[in-house]
């Protein structure tokens, strides 16, 4: 309805959660190749705590919105859009411009490629919780890796809902997983998402660990979202010819190129992150079909931690930096 009005979360200026507001604005209508979602359920991401700090892929512009996975139903539906129609239920692939198009409100406008339906077994909650995570780990460890039955593989930040992802693709894949968290009370939640072995770095040291896990052999793929100083440690359990995929900068400190050990062991390290697979159609749609299935089957079954209200969203952004959280922060929209 034109001239309708909606609630948005914005913020002005890069800082702490404090920043994030909840700004009434003029519901916008969806332009050409656009579609308008009346959102139930916003998923959310380190990456949007990284936006709001200003310390992201891209810059903010103020006022900025902010969120790339929502879902919900489509109310509205721009020109030259097909395949999509008003109440289609569908969540938001992240794939597009976060200032620009930022999901975080009541209702959001994205790109038509960048929504999609998700399996009728899922809540709203559970659907904003699937395609950051599930496509990010297909990229690494089926696309890039190619992970096979019997390699092993080592996840680090493993209760976070990418690596929580990993662990279930590289079972259903038919790997040995190595789950790699700082505390001990994480280890029995991993062992039961999957793991075959977790190593609490807060009270065991990791080569040591994963080296007699693996009979001193090394790991054939290595999925990390950390780098700084642990990198030359992750080298060191690598195998010969092992890849090790970085798909984040968690650590405050630079990261150290293990020259050596790379040349030693002909190592692949790769930087990579979700818009390699999200900006390659082919990619994406086999990516879209194996993450779908899954679910579709139970095979995958996202793992939210815990669910905010919308005007509670500088809450839920404080308890994901406070790093506390077991897979998927939900804030859900009345």
């Amino acid at each position: 309805m034109a001239g309708a009005k909606t609630k948005v979360v914005r913020f002005h200026e890069t800082g702490d959660a404090s920043v994030l507001q909840l700004d009434e604005v003029l519901e916008r209508e969806p332009r050409a190749g656009e579609v308008r979602i009346r959102v139930e359920a916003i998923g959310l991401n380190r990456a949007e705590v990284m936006f709001r700090r200003g310390q992201y892929l891209e810059d903010p512009t103020f006022p900025s919105r902010l969120g790339y996975e929502a879902a919900g139903s489509i109310d509205a539906v721009g020109k030259d859009v097909s395949g999509l129609n008003v109440g289609d239920r569908v969540s938001t692939i992240p794939s597009f411009s976060m200032g620009e198009y930022g999901v975080y409100g009541e209702t959001a406008v994205v790109p038509a490629y960048a929504a999609a339906r998700y399996p009728d077994n899922l809540t709203a909650v559970q659907a904003a919780s699937i395609w950051m995570q599930y496509i990010t780990a297909y990229g690494a460890l089926i696309h890039y890796g190619k992970l096979q039955a019997k390699q092993t593989i080592l996840i680090t930040a493993a209760s976070s809902s990418v690596g929580l992802a990993a662990i279930q693709i590289a079972k259903a894949e038919g790997a040995r997983v190595i789950a790699v968290t700082r505390g001990n009370n994480k280890r029995p939640f991993l062992l039961d998402a999957g793991a075959d072995y977790v190593v609490v770095t807060d009270d065991q040291d990791l080569e040591e660990s994963v080296m007699a896990i693996t009979s001193d052999n090394g790991v054939d793929l290595v999925f990390d979202p950390i780098a700084g100083p642990v990198l030359e440690s992750l080298a060191s359990v690598a195998a010969d010819g092992a890849t090790i995929i970085e798909y984040g900068a968690l650590s405050s400190s630079p990261a150290v190129y293990p020259l050596f050990t790379s040349l030693a062991k002909g190592l692949v390290i790769r930087g990579y992150t979700l818009f390699e697979i999200v900006r390659a159609p082919e990619i994406l749609a086999a990516a879209k079909k194996y993450v779908f299935d899954g679910l579709e089957s139970g095979t995958f079954l996202p793992f939210v931690d815990r669910t905010f209200n919308l005007d509670q969203i500088a809450t839920a952004h404080e308890y994901m930096e406070s790093n506390r959280q077991i897979g998927k922060i939900v804030v859900t929209v009345p």
